[in-house]
């Protein structure tokens, strides 16, 4: 049975840290520990708490030409309602472009109107 970390549980670094992936909306680790006012070490060692603990995602990337790591916050710290339209998610997420003439989004606006 495994048991679930809470903001609780971390310590006060790592809610710092933890806060700053969710305001930004994600950071490159080579910025992250310059605004915790870290040492990269330190701020390496917060990153991999959090990973560990699942509060933060890590992808490796490349960054002002070195390689580095894009920390974001985990997908249950997104908020996915104001995208949706009763069970129809917005026709703009994605990769194409939509046409805001097109059905498609007319019948998801019509699914706003509709919804209560």
């Amino acid at each position: 049975m495994s048991t679930s970390v809470t903001e609780e549980d971390l310590s006060e670094e790592e809610l710092a840290g933890l806060e700053l992936v969710r305001e930004t909306g994600g950071i490159h680790q080579s910025d992250f520990w310059k605004e915790l006012d870290v040492s990269s070490r330190k701020g390496s060692r917060i990153v991999e708490s959090l990973v560990e603990k699942e509060m933060i995602d890590r992808e490796e990337t490349v960054y002002n030409g070195h390689n580095t790591y894009h920390l974001s916050p985990t997908a249950r710290d997104l908020e996915f309602s104001l995208l949706m339209a009763g069970d129809m998610l917005s026709p703009f997420i994605g990769d194409e472009e939509i046409n805001p003439q097109s059905d498609a989004f007319t019948q998801w606006v019509m699914n706003l109107a509709y919804q209560e």
